[in-house]
């Protein structure tokens, strides 16, 4: 990844790689600073979101630094999506499903259905009926793609533990991403549909962890765990990018 080179002493020269780099589906330009004086690793996404840089110590090994840069992929995708909030809800711009950037596409068609399809190596939305509706058409996608992976992952996981799920509903709650009544009955966010799959996992493996026990002891981080191996990495994910997926404004 980087080139070799020898510093002078006493020198603060900076040495620039710069490369391109995939995050959910879009290529952007990376520049990789080696810094004499940095002592950690500091990502930061440039003006317009149209371009990344990423300064690190002098001599870090390349393995360290892609490590960093896969850590982040979560973080980056929805730091991003800012720049792709209520203005880019329109025709050509972008929408996150299970963690990949699409580019939306407006089909003309007053009674075309809205679907997720690849076009030249690219993920594309397309979005049929009147334009004033786009937003809404959408949000329908959403759910339904929410609805459909989350009673598979449910129905899954309360096989494995033996347990009964009365109703599962769909919500756009901002104070929780999901909730487990007592009686069996699970809630979820449409929106979780925007994070990567091993999140909706995790998610569905929580609630259904809630059926036996009803509380957030050692326990139940335990069956969690069980049920979902990635918990601790999606619980990361969300804690760092929830924010951003409940930011976007569909209204």
């Amino acid at each position: 990844m980087f080139p070799s080179f020898k510093r002078r002493r006493g020198s603060e020269t900076h040495v620039d790689v710069t490369r391109d780099i995939e995050v959910a589906g879009k290529r952007l330009p990376l520049t990789i600073r080696q810094n004499a004086r940095a002592t950690r690793m500091t990502l930061r996404i440039e003006p317009g979101g149209r371009a990344l840089k990423l300064t690190v110590p002098e001599g870090l090994p390349e393995r360290e630094v892609s490590a960093f840069l896969t850590r982040h992929q979560g973080w980056l995708m929805t730091k991003l999506a800012r720049f792709s909030g209520e203005s880019e809800l329109e025709h050509g711009g972008t929408i996150f499903i299970r963690g990949v950037a699409h580019r939306i596409e407006r089909t003309g068609r007053i009674r075309g259905l809205t679907e997720s399809v690849v076009v030249d190596d690219e993920a594309v939305l397309r979005v049929g009926g009147a334009e004033e509706h786009l937003r809404r058409r959408i949000v329908d996608f959403l759910k339904k793609e929410a609805r459909f992976e989350l009673e598979r992952l449910v129905a899954v996981y309360a096989g494995r533990i033996g347990r009964r799920v009365r109703s599962l509903s769909l919500k756009d709650t901002r104070s929780r991403w999901g909730s487990c009544s007592a009686e069996g009955d699970l809630s979820f966010s449409w929106r979780i549909a925007m994070a990567p799959p091993k999140v909706l996992a995790y998610l569905a493996a929580h609630e259904v962890a809630h059926l036996e026990e009803m509380n957030h002891g050692p326990d139940f981080w335990a069956l969690c765990e069980r049920l979902c191996p990635d918990t601790n990495e999606a619980r990361r994910w969300l804690k760092r990018n929830g924010t951003m997926l409940h930011a976007i404004d569909f209204s």
